[in-house]
């Protein structure tokens, strides 16, 4: 049996063990894994801790568990898969590192296989390099597809929807990361693993609001993904319920880069607090600010989202909504796996918690994370 890791929850360390004797045939098709009781007494834990352990173990196809008897080892066992990984500039949308990661370390705990191709290009993509990672893919026979859509290209939606539907012709699963492939609020057949946006865009706005900002814009890049539409929805509302005024102008388009561009929105509207659709947008923004000899936090508030590796270290350090990318990435395969063996179920929205990080850039005094 392969060592465990004392670091990881002790209800995945029981779910290993077990998966791990299964495998090695010390507990036989048909044959009774020991009960909560003993299983308990074995670890030194709490029977809620292991409970959650069968759970897991009948959601992935190890066992059969029968009310008042007991749980028992299934007869044709889970199989092990191999998955693709087809996520738009790997490099550049910094979230997926540590989604990757996440999914990496899941399916090596499950003893699955993880394919990652070429990343496709959001500045040069075209329908035949599109269809070429597809057949990659499907020649290889993968079980399944780790997919995140494009955005910030025009033929985005056309690309993803053919992305889409030439898994669907092979018969291969999709579950999609981070965003959906149609705009928002619509919603597509496929499982969705993500946070719920409109829920963070209204946490971080009225955060804002709670510091003394009355005049709040949210800047996005043009093209950006159905999550920062639901972003913006959460911004709306938190607006309106402050009782703040709410225009359509206070939602602004543009690309951050553009400097004198994003000097013009500011100075037209003047606000005091912006919110963005992501870290990097709001690094671009600070720098824009910092050319304009504007004053954070004190004469502009400014928040992103997703908590990316040098959100703490800008020349302010950024209030942001902190994602769990690594719990994403083990909750992506999770999904996969079920997917695959209820292939009739109903599409599913895996939302994980998120949490509020606050920093100079909104307070003077920095505060502890606020869990959502």
């Amino acid at each position: 049996m392969k060592t465990l890791r004392r670091d990881e929850p002790k209800y995945r360390q029981i779910l290993q063990q077990f998966k791990d004797e299964i495998r090695s045939g010390k507990y036989k098709p048909g044959q009774r894994l020991p009960s909560e009781h003993e299983v308990v007494k074995t670890f030194g834990t709490s029977r809620v801790t292991v409970n959650r352990a069968p759970r897991e173990l009948q959601l992935a196809g190890f066992i059969d568990r029968r009310a008042g008897s007991g749980s028992y080892v299934r007869a044709t066992q889970s199989r092990e898969y191999t998955f693709g990984l087809l996520i738009p500039d790997l490099g550049r949308t910094e979230i997926f590192e540590p989604l990757c990661h996440g999914l990496a370390e899941a399916r090596e705990a499950e003893h699955h296989a993880l394919l990652w191709g070429k990343s496709l290009s959001e500045s040069a993509v075209s329908q035949g390099e599109v269809e070429a990672r597809c057949r990659q893919y499907i020649s290889k026979k993968v079980s399944g597809v780790f997919f995140a859509p494009l955005e910030h290209t025009s033929e985005k939606d056309t690309i993803n929807r053919s992305i889409a539907d030439a898994f669907d012709n092979a018969g291969i699963s999709v579950v999609l990361l981070d965003r959906d492939l149609v705009p928002y609020p619509d919603r597509s057949k496929y499982d969705l693993i993500g946070i719920d946006n409109r829920r963070a865009g209204y946490v971080i706005t009225q955060h804002l609001v709670s510091t003394g900002a009355k005049n709040i814009v949210f800047i996005a890049r043009p093209g950006s993904a159905p999550t920062v539409d639901a972003r913006i929805a959460g911004f709306r509302e938190a607006i309106m319920n402050s009782a703040l005024e709410f225009r359509a102008d206070h939602v602004v388009r543009v690309d951050p880069l553009d400097s004198p561009a994003v000097q013009r929105t500011l100075k037209q509207i003047r606000p005091d607090g912006i919110v963005c659709a992501n870290d990097l947008t709001a690094a671009q923004v600070m720098k824009v600010l910092n050319e304009m000899g504007i004053s954070i936090p004190d004469e502009m508030k400014i928040a992103g989202f997703d908590d990316v590796k040098y959100a703490s270290l800008l020349p302010v350090p950024l209030t942001t909504i902190h994602q769990p990318c690594i719990a994403m990435g083990a909750a992506a395969l999770e999904s996969m796996v079920h997917r695959l063996q209820h292939r009739a179920a109903p599409s599913r929205d895996v939302m994980l918690n998120f949490s509020l990080v606050v920093r100079g850039s909104t307070c003077a005094e920095p505060r502890a994370e606020e869990h959502f």
